[in-house]
């Protein structure tokens, strides 16, 4: 059975193919994001949507992630590339940095989709926020943490080890065996 990774990122679909013993074909489909605090309805939302407009032959995986700030009420959550893009990575550290509680996780939710079955499943790293440090990743990993160091800090293996959406991808994959 082949599964349709719904992304623009070549970086996610080598990282599903680490998890997933069926073959993952990379798809190029802009869905419609839709707006909501739950990262699920938007994944669920998006594989819908994408198994519709890409020939409802093969199922469809879609994820949707976000970095959650303890401090901020959980904010950028998901919205966190709206607000990478307009307010910048920066600005989140400095309203980070003003809170004692810098506690934080970056979430994902993949969800697979197949005509009839919508399923979810989460991954999370915990961190903390940090002063950017760091030459590697993009988006918000100079700004978290994990066990000393940043994202931006590890190399991509490190970083797609302990990844928030591998955790995602291995529930699925887990899932998928067994159904």
């Amino acid at each position: 059975m082949t599964i349709r990774f719904v992304t623009s990122n070549a970086g996610k679909v080598r990282e599903a193919r680490e998890y997933l013993t069926d073959d993952v074909e990379q798809i190029q489909y802009d869905y419609t994001e839709i707006q909501s605090d739950d990262l699920a309805d938007i994944a669920v939302a998006g594989a819908k949507e994408a198994f519709e407009e890409t020939g409802g032959e093969d199922p469809v995986l879609v994820d949707d992630a976000g970095l959650f700030v303890e401090a901020l009420g959980g904010f950028p959550g998901p919205y966190s590339a709206y607000v990478e893009d307009t307010v910048g990575v920066e600005r989140v550290w400095n309203l980070a940095e003003m809170e004692d509680n810098r506690r934080a996780r970056f979430r994902c939710v993949v969800a697979y989709y197949d005509g009839e079955t919508a399923e979810t499943f989460d991954g999370a790293v915990p961190g903390r926020i940090v002063a950017p440090r760091g030459d590697g990743g993009f988006g918000y990993d100079p700004i978290f943490e994990h066990e000393g160091a940043t994202m931006a800090e590890m190399s991509t293996e490190r970083k797609n080890a302990i990844s928030h959406r591998g955790r995602a991808l291995a529930k699925f994959a887990d899932w998928l065996a067994e159904n």
